[in-house]
This record gives C-alpha cells, structure tokens and sequence, in this order.
C-alpha cells in the first residue's frame, strides 16, 4: 500500500477530492513552513501571520476542485497567499508598502533563500554580526518599495521563484515579470544608496539588489544574467 506522504501534490488534491482529509493535511505540512515564511515578509505580529496562513489554506480548500492538475500546486497556493496577504491589508487599512518582516525571519526560512542573501551581500562572511546588519539592512530598504517591485523581489529573490511560476501566481506575462524586476532592482539599488550611502559604498556592486543569481546556477532562460546581458 502506498503511504500517502509519497505521494505528489496532485494525487494527494485528488484524494482530498475524493474524501480523504488526511491528504490535505499532507499538503499543509508540506508547505505551511514557506507560507510562513512569504507572510512574515508583510507583518512582524504573530498573530497577524498565523491568522493569513490559516486563512489561505481554509481557502485553498474550498477552491481545492479549482487546481488544475496541469500546473503546480504550489504556484496556485501561493497565488491565494499573495492575494490574502493584500486583502487583510486593505482591511486593516495599512499599506503593504509600510509592512516589514519579521526580524526573526531572515536566515531559517525552508529554502534558506534569505541566509543565501545575507551572505551574498556580505563581503566578510565569518563576521555573524556584519550578516545581522545586512539582514537589517535589507529589510529596512525592501519595506520601503511599492508592493508591485516589492513582491516579485520576494517571489525571485528570497522564493527562488523560476520567472514562470512568478507570471503564474501574479497572472502576468513573462516580459511583465522581467520589467518590473528590473525596476525594482534599480529602486532596490537606488533606496540603498539614499539610505545607507556609507554601507553601500563599502559593499560596491555585491549590494546593489538583495541577491543576484549565480551565473551558470539556474536553468531558467530568463535569468537576471541573461536579463543584464538583454
């Protein structure tokens, strides 16, 4: 008999479909870490988190008959966490654009994706406290960009996201997902500079975005390197 927790995303929607609360649970388990994780980008209060991570799971249930098998399921949980992330905003009356995340965050999200940006920016890697005032750093510049720039940074940046999965979740095209990154590298590079002129004159170009793809690393045809060289 096959233990559920081999199974894919999508056999394990299909037999929650079928009736099988367990496999849900699965689902929950499997990405509640990274849910999380995208949250505390928006809202350092505990509650605040717990509450839109709950939130968008019990909608990704009752939408469950709505996943299209032919995509991933991740990419369209995520889609729901992004958009109840803005809808609890807008009712609480607060800007996503003045949101931060949670100092705590930073270095132990399950990719490890904002460890790998601290230490990017870091040009004395062994110096743990240098890494804790890049980490502050970078929070303090990305809470001060327009949610639109905000997003996709924390979706290719911090996410790892491929710039497909990144069209998918914000219903864009992939020349959308490449302007607004562009732009916002360039308003990432540009608030550092006005906020932090004496760090990002000692970090040079290894601050200049919060963190630049290895070159040769990803497959993805759409890389920042290909981007640069466009």
């Amino acid at each position: 008999m096959t233990s559920l927790e081999t199974l894919d995303d999508a056999d394990l929607v299909q037999a929650t479909l079928e009736g099988d609360a367990h496999s849900f649970e699965i689902l929950v388990e499997r990405y509640e870490r990274r849910l999380f994780g995208l949250v505390r980008h928006y809202t350092r209060s505990a509650v605040e988190v717990e509450d839109i991570v709950q939130d968008t799971f019990l909608k990704a249930f009752s939408r469950l008959e709505t996943f299209q098998s032919s995509s991933a399921f991740y990419t369209w949980l995520y889609r729901i966490a992004v958009n109840t992330i803005l809808d609890f905003m807008k009712r609480q009356g607060r800007n996503p654009v003045q949101a931060v995340e949670d100092p705590e965050f930073v270095g132990r999200t399950a990719t490890g994706a904002s460890d790998a940006t601290t230490e990017r920016l870091s040009i004395r890697p062994d110096a743990r406290l240098e890494r804790e005032e890049i980490a502050e750093i970078t929070r303090s510049v990305m809470s001060e960009l327009p949610e639109i720039f905000r997003t996709v940074l924390v979706m290719r940046e911090l996410d790892q996201m491929t710039y497909q999965d990144i069209a998918d979740v914000l219903q864009i095209s992939i020349g959308t997902v490449e302007s607004r990154l562009f732009r916002a590298r360039a308003r990432f590079k540009q608030r550092l500079l006005q906020l932090h002129p004496e760090f990002a004159a000692s970090q040079g170009a290894a601050a200049s975005e919060p963190k630049k793809a290895q070159r040769g690393r990803s497959n993805d045809p759409h890389s920042p390197d290909r981007e640069a060289q466009a």
